[in-house]
């Protein structure tokens, strides 16, 4: 029998051995590949958080203490050994457990996450509570070394100071999603490699040998020891001591042992403490140490060979990198930006060609687009390739730097609309309300391949910011009859009665109802969302029913503007739209798409009970 089959809370773990832990994290390991292999999701980050979240458990554990993680995208093991093992199996699946933390799963679970660098800050909030009404218990953050390039984080870092409670272990693997850049990822770099640490690791392991006939526990003399060794490595550690932080490591995030040594003097501390492990990604599961990128977000493979099986399809984000390589080697003064996302972008290409006309800054959105409108003041046509969830993060620099200055810049939005297993915190449903409200911007979203390529040309030749947002995935089904000039909207259809509006992917829907049912409908497609043409609402003022569909948050969406729009226009017929009105939880993108009728029979079933 597994060790892991009697695991039931983290209280299992208080008789383990160090060796028994060990075997446990091996065990984990297998069962978060075979995992990862059936139902898609992070396995890279996982396997290479194992050990650090076992004596993280062993050490604090109890309830007493609030386990913040940052991101939340590595929390597999902690799923697996506070309560949830017998559910893992439905990680990711519709009406099964998330991928990241959830309250709503365990009380574990401190906050919904999915995003980065927020952790420390909610953390500083807790702690504050703990110490105010005299709670027990340390506040632990668990943040990545990706989300240190995050400005949010050194907000909570500086206002910190007085968090006595608060513990936080910074996991440095050396890697985001796509490798880590800028100066922070250099200084945490210079801290695992230097002489000083290696130096110091020698000294100490000599020193703590030389006491041990003194019959001392090695935590003690590691207490002792430690303004020695501080003093010793200061100037390596010294960014996060001079911000009120005790300092230790870096310490190997594999070695259990050593970990839960560590994790123990912090939880007697009382003062804040920050504990430097270095991970490695993907550790345990070789396809994914050689390719961490692959790995980090992966669809379902074969463990075997580590190849995926999802059909090898060409992507939006795809057509978009391989179309902004042909126009930078016509227009030097392209700009291509992305936020930590090279490789989902699908900017990995033109980042190897044109290295003079790209960055990538890290996961610091709101800087990527203050640095894009800094570009565009001087000259450059600057394109910020960004998933819409982690668009919503600049929602002050675009409307302070963009569209109050009146500045270009192409904004590449990507997996807009929604994105399937990830969930409530990554589904692209914002943008466009987001876009709706700003001045001196257009957004188009096309359906098809084509149709990007049109787009962003456009959007490169405007003398306006000009959103392009398209989907996750590759494109659906496109009718022979559509149009082939592109224009800011097209109606289809003969019926005089029932118009069907709608734009995006799922336009490819409604394209079939036509095929289908050509007698029950007409379309119309907009491919220009903002602002909505307005002889398309003139046109539309002509039938009897509309039904609008969109694949966007309902508050702010265009369906929200048309509808005004026919309002003013003095339309007399019956209005319906159909789209999205709260967090969309995890399950696949085309249950998803049933489940909020966007989809062929949902569609058909609106219009029919119309």
């Amino acid at each position: 029998m597994r060790i892991l089959d009697n695991i039931f809370s983290p209280e299992d773990l208080a008789r383990l051995t160090v060796d028994d832990l060990k075997t446990l994290s091996s065990e984990v390991r297998r069962e978060i590949v075979s995992l990862v292999s059936q139902n898609g999701g992070h396995l890279s980050s996982n396997l290479g958080s194992v050990e650090s979240t076992i004596a993280l458990l062993k050490v604090f554990g109890d309830k007493s203490n609030s386990i913040i993680w940052d991101v939340g995208h590595q929390c597999y093991t902690y799923k697996v050994l506070t309560g949830r093992k017998d559910r893992i199996h439905s990680l990711r699946k519709k009406g099964g457990l998330s991928g990241f933390t959830n309250p709503e799963e365990s009380d574990y679970d401190f906050f919904k996450s999915g995003h980065a660098g927020n952790s420390i800050s909610l953390a500083i909030g807790v702690s504050k509570f703990k110490k105010n009404f005299q709670k027990d218990g340390k506040v632990i953050v668990y943040i990545g070394d990706g989300s240190m390039t995050c400005g949010l984080s050194y907000e909570g870092l500086n206002n910190s100071y007085d968090a006595s409670n608060l513990v936080i272990i910074l996991n440095d693997n050396s890697m985001s999603i796509s490798k880590n850049v800028g100066s922070i990822s250099k200084y945490l770099s210079k801290i695992r490699t230097s002489n000083t640490y290696l130096s110091a690791k020698k000294i100490t392991k000599k020193a703590l040998g030389n006491l041990s006939f003194l019959g001392k526990s090695i935590e003690n003399i590691f207490s002792k020891l430690n303004l020695k060794i501080r003093t010793f490595i200061s100037k390596e550690g010294s960014f996060f001591e001079n911000l009120g932080f005790r300092y230790y490591g870096p310490v190997d995030g594999h070695d259990i042992s050593k970990m839960i040594q560590v994790m123990n003097i912090a939880k007697k501390a009382d003062f804040p403490v920050l504990i430097h492990i270095v991970t490695e990604k993907g550790r345990g599961y070789s396809f994914a140490e050689k390719n961490p990128e692959k790995f980090h977000g992966i669809s379902k493979f074969d463990i075997k060979n580590g190849v995926c099986q999802n059909k090898n399809e060409k992507t939006f984000s795809e057509v978009f990198g391989e179309f902004m390589c042909k126009c930078a080697s016509k227009n030097k003064m392209i700009y291509a930006i992305t936020a930590a996302m090279e490789k989902g972008t699908g900017l990995s290409k033109f980042a190897k060609k044109f290295p003079n006309q790209f960055s990538d800054v890290g996961i610091a959105e709101s800087h990527a687009v203050s640095f894009a409108a800094g570009l565009s003041a001087v000259g450059y046509i600057p394109i910020f390739a960004v998933y819409s969830t982690f668009l919503q993060r600049s929602f002050d620099q675009l409307i302070h730097d963009v569209s109050m200055q009146n500045l270009k810049v192409v904004f590449a939005v990507d997996r807009a609309g929604f994105v399937g297993e990830d969930g409530e915190s990554h589904q692209g449903i914002f943008d466009i309300a987001m876009f709706n409200s700003m001045p001196n911007v257009e957004c188009y979203s096309p359906a098809f391949f084509d149709e990007l390529e049109s787009c962003l040309s456009i959007a490169i030749s405007s003398k306006k910011s000009t959103c392009v947002r398209y989907p996750k995935g590759n494109e659906l089904f496109k009718p022979n009859w559509i149009n082939s000039e592109f224009k800011d909207f097209d109606f289809y259809g003969t019926n005089k009665d029932i118009l069907l509006v709608t734009y995006g992917r799922i336009f490819s829907f409604a394209s079939k109802i036509l095929d289908d049912f050509p007698e029950k409908i007409s379309i119309l497609k907009l491919n220009r969302i903002i602002p909505i043409p307005e002889e398309s609402v003139l046109r539309s003022c002509n039938f009897k029913k509309i039904i609008f569909f969109e694949e966007s948050y309902k508050s702010g969406s265009v369906s929200e503007k048309f509808a005004y729009m026919l309002l003013i226009n003095r339309f007399k017929g019956t209005f319906k739209s159909v789209s999205i009105k709260g967090f969309v939880k995890h399950a696949s993108m085309f249950e998803q798409l049933k489940y909020s009728n966007l989809d062929y029979n949902g569609m058909l079933e609106i219009i029919d009970n119309l």
